[in-house]
């Protein structure tokens, strides 16, 4: 079959719009005219630590029959992006991308790229002209970046999400959702769905905190659970649309093996594995930090504020523990943390010995062996005994961010 695969990216801006809800209004129209999709709409996130980023950084893409209506489809999508893209804002530069045929290997490797690394707009343009794409750059036109990326990505793993929208009218006001009704859906269908609430923080999460038009969004492994999830919600404003995307949320396919912490670099994504060097501390903000390193080098982790609860079980590691730490490496070359795995755990501390009778001694001076202020005893021997102590972190465990700090592409440990 001739297929026209269509890719849209930056529409948006950080005071409203969302780019699928206007692919919502784009595919709406195509099926006014006639024009079916021959899959879900896709809803791809790229790299999280990419400068320029938009806001959840990731571009839509849907494919359609390539027929005699393919002229007026092109013609329903630029229209749209014209019309509801955010272009009083300074970052928002959309772009629209078309493509005939099917998705080649470099097509597959580019789009790994824009997840992985950075992307510049003449790349994304000279590549897309390459392979045959019809590009439409909206002044800078950085959006064609994440619209080729859109189109090619592969899923081996992928997730679903059900966006409901709001009315106009009510975009910047308080959602009018039923809480209630929302504990009562993440009982019924996890871990079918997931992401629905942060039990600790008593967050919601299904309920964006920016003005778009994005009125709940649920994430789940299947349709059939969306669908579910949707009949329990309850809300008292009106729903205008909804729109179910394929996605690459929660894959952990930002996350990229790396052999040591040398070979990693800035603004990627990584699974690494390190030696705790010192103590977690904290800093004034809140934010934890600490540094592991192998034969190769070391590197500081971050574990920051909004992580909340997740900075406590963090607080627990100390010098000689091994753990696998997922993450990515921002803007102050700090391993931003995602989650953590313990390899091995360091169980043993070295005391001063316990006298004869009892007491543990102290320290006779440097070099001067150690003494019991109990009774007296002194032994010549400076050496300090290993004691093994209770750890609250576990071998072999996995520990992750609070759902209201996860990253969009972290898989969460009930998918793992």
């Amino acid at each position: 079959m001739n297929v026209l695969h269509i890719g849209i990216d930056d529409t948006d801006s950080p005071d409203g719009m969302c780019t699928t809800f206007l692919a919502s209004q784009i595919i709406n129209k195509l099926r006014y005219n006639g024009i079916e999709l021959l899959d879900y709409p896709r809803l791809i996130r790229l790299n999280p630590f990419a400068r320029f980023k938009t806001r959840g950084n990731g571009g839509v893409s849907f494919k359609i029959k390539n027929d005699d209506k393919a002229n007026l489809a092109r013609e329903i999508v630029l229209n749209e992006v014209e019309k509801l893209s955010m272009f009083d804002c300074e970052n928002t530069n959309p772009g629209v991308v078309f493509y005939e045929g099917q998705i080649t290997q470099e097509m597959q490797d580019y789009a790994f790229r824009a997840i992985y690394e950075f992307i510049t707009i003449d790349e994304a343009e000279k590549f897309g002209k390459s392979i045959g794409c019809e590009i439409h750059k909206f002044k800078k036109g950085r959006g064609i970046i994440g619209s080729i990326a859109a189109i090619s990505l592969p899923l081996s793993d992928f997730t679903f999400e059900l966006l409901a929208y709001r009315d106009s009218a009510n975009y910047g006001t308080k959602r009018q959702i039923d809480y209630d009704s929302v504990y009562v859906m993440d009982k019924e269908t996890f871990p079918d769905t997931f992401e629905n609430i942060d039990y600790g923080e008593n967050y919601i999460a299904i309920e964006p905190k920016t003005p778009c038009p994005v009125l709940y969004g649920i994430r789940s492994n299947t349709v059939e659970a969306l669908k579910k999830a949707q009949e329990i919600v309850k809300v008292s404003e009106p729903i205008v649309d909804l729109c179910i995307f394929k996605t690459n949320q929660h894959t952990d396919m930002h996350i990229q093996k790396t052999e040591n912490i040398a070979s990693m670099n800035q603004f990627g994504c990584y699974d690494v594995v390190g030696e705790v060097k010192n103590k977690p501390t904290v800093i004034d903000g809140g934010h934890m930090f600490f540094y592991i390193f192998d034969e190769s080098g070391e590197i500081e982790c971050g574990a920051y504020e909004p992580t909340k609860g997740f900075r406590n079980i963090v607080a627990d590691l100390r010098p000689g523990d091994v753990i696998r730490v997922f993450g990515g490496i921002g803007e102050q070359n700090t391993f931003n943390i995602e989650k953590f795995q313990v390899i091995e755990l360091n169980d043993v501390e070295y005391k001063n010995p316990i006298c004869e009778c009892g007491k543990r001694m102290t320290s006779a001076g440097r070099n001067k062996g150690f003494k019991c202020k109990k009774c007296g005893k002194k032994i010549e021997s400076n050496e300090k005994v290993p004691v093994k102590i209770t750890r609250n972190l576990k071998k072999s465990q996995f520990y992750e961010t609070p759902v209201s700090a996860r990253r969009h592409l972290s898989k969460p440990l009930c998918r793992l």
